[in-house]
């Protein structure tokens, strides 16, 4: 099932929008415009932005693209002023979304976590965790609520049974914590989980197993899309580009080029298994169904004590993506 949602302030864009359209994209990369994009992570499953930044694609929609690391909690705040045009972060924009702020996710890179759980060598079951310490992510970040996530359907109760440390950093943060002893497991992603395994960690859980929850992407301020359609269009075009460039089979050992190149991975026997795995999580065509994004509206009204009904279709804007889909001859 498909997301069909096109907002109110979308449709009466489209007049606007078509203007945009009817440019051609040499007319758009003649001058380039910056543009920034908060991020909290630096992981591999954002293969998709990457490889559309590597490929060119956001300088073919006359898009420099400045990717500025930040918290989850931060990156909305700072779209909603102004300091930044897009974040990254899916649960920040859909967080900030259900406390009432203006602003819409427009497209989904992931459908399912690329998360591992890894603990000590001494704990062999996720139950052994009931009393110990993992590490998480920055607040608001979606690994810590992943875990909370995954710890109620084991029977464990965060910051009951066990507790979620809230950490800023990267991946590769979080396994340096469980190297130190710190923490009895961590989330690790790709390639962290990989290392830590052969370094006799336990690999517990691949959440993605467990876990029906969107991630990466990005989405903006209503404001952006009601004075900036066009621009908005050019941002989801080239990351849907980017998206059908790794699926294609033809392309797999440039995937894999650009993956050592921007992760700094010398060995190319694990940066094509870091590719293999990444493929695991992909969308096909950067939709989620309606059923998924619940799971994530669901959970940002938890964690921020929202009572007010919020439903998928409350931020989540798919109006771009339907229209790049077309002009890019993408069927579903």
């Amino acid at each position: 099932m498909i997301l069909e949602h096109k907002s109110f302030l979308s449709c009466v864009l489209l007049s606007f929008l078509n203007i945009g359209l009817s440019l051609p994209t040499s007319a758009h990369a003649q001058v380039l415009k910056k543009i920034r994009m908060a991020s909290s992570s630096t992981n591999v499953s954002f293969l998709a932005l990457y490889t559309a930044l590597h490929r060119g694609f956001f300088k073919d929609e006359g898009i420099d693209l400045e990717i500025i690391f930040m918290p989850a909690n931060l990156a909305s705040t700072a779209v909603l002023n102004g300091d930044v045009d897009f974040n990254g972060a899916v649960t920040g924009t859909i967080g900030a979304a259900v406390q009432g702020r203006p602003m819409k996710v427009l497209l989904f890179t992931v459908a399912k976590p690329l998360l591992f759980l890894v603990s000590q060598k001494n704990i062999k079951d996720i139950k052994q965790l009931k009393g110990k310490k993992i590490a998480g992510s920055s607040p608001g970040g979606s690994a810590t609520l992943l875990a909370n996530q995954a710890l109620k359907q084991i029977g464990l109760e965060p910051g009951k049974d066990v507790s979620v440390l809230q950490m800023s950093g990267s991946a590769a943060s979080r396994y340096a914590v469980l190297e130190s002893g710190v923490v009895e497991a961590s989330l690790l992603s790709v390639p962290e989980n990989i290392i830590a395994v052969e370094k006799g960690y336990n690999e517990l859980l691949f959440l993605g197993d467990v876990v029906e929850f969107p991630q990466n992407g990005f989405g903006t301020s209503d404001k952006r899309i009601r004075e900036n359609p066009d621009e908005v269009y050019r941002m989801v075009r080239a990351t849907l580009r980017g998206l059908q460039f790794i699926w294609d089979k033809n392309n797999s050992e440039a995937v894999t080029n650009i993956l050592m190149k921007q992760w700094k991975v010398s060995d190319r026997k694990m940066a094509a298994e870091m590719s293999r795995q990444v493929g695991r999580v992909l969308t096909r065509d950067a939709y989620v169904k309606p059923e998924s994004v619940q799971v994530l509206v669901d959970l940002a009204r938890e964690s921020a004590k929202v009572t007010k009904p919020v439903s998928a279709m409350d931020v989540v804007d798919y109006f771009f993506l339907d229209k790049a889909r077309k002009e890019l001859g993408i069927v579903r």
